[in-house]
C-alpha cells in the first residue's frame, strides 16, 4: 500500500519581499522630507530672530545721544543678536529721516539666512526686518 504524502499547497510567492522594497523606496523619500521641515523650520526661527534684532537694534539707537552712536549702537545690538542665525554679514539702515527729539529712530536689518543651504540648495535667503522707536525728548543731547 502506498502511502500519500500531505498535500503540501504552494503558496503565491508573488508578494515575497515587497514590504522590503516600499522601504528602500520610501526611506531617502521620508528622510528628504524631514530636512525640508528642519530646513523650513530655520527659516522661521531667522525671521523671528530677525523680528527681535529690528527691535533690539532700533531700541539701542533711540535712547543714544547722537546719530553715529545710535546707528552704531544700532550694528552692535543686531549683529549681536544675529550672530548664530545668518550667513552672512547684517545689514542695518536708517530708514527715518533725522534724528530729532521726539521723533522715530526706525531700522531695517537684513541678512541671508542659512535655512535651504543646510540641504545643498543654493538658494539665497535674504530677510528683512523693520522696527521704529521713538526718541526720547528728555534724553540728555549734550
Amino acid at each position: 500500500m502506498r502511502r500519500s504524502l500531505p498535500r503540501v499547497v504552494r503558496q503565491d510567492l508573488g508578494d515575497r519581499g515587497l514590504s522590503t522594497v516600499e522601504v528602500v523606496i520610501l526611506a531617502p523619500v521620508m528622510i528628504l522630507f524631514i530636512l525640508v521641515l528642519v530646513a523650513f523650520g530655520q527659516l522661521v526661527d531667522g525671521r523671528g530672530a530677525l523680528d527681535g534684532a529690528a527691535r533690539d537694534a532700533a531700541r539701542a539707537g533711540s535712547i543714544q545721544k547722537d546719530h553715529a552712536t545710535a546707528m552704531a549702537e544700532a550694528r552692535a545690538a543686531a549683529e549681536a543678536n544675529l550672530e548664530d542665525v545668518c550667513s552672512g554679514p547684517v545689514t542695518v539702515v536708517q530708514t527715518s529721516q533725522g534724528f530729532e527729539p521726539d521723533t522715530l529712530f526706525s531700522v531695517q536689518v537684513s541678512c541671508e539666512v542659512r535655512g535651504l543651504a543646510m540641504l545643498g540648495l543654493d538658494i539665497p535667503t535674504t530677510l528683512t526686518a523693520s522696527f521704529s522707536s521713538p526718541l526720547d525728548p528728555y534724553r540728555r543731547t549734550a
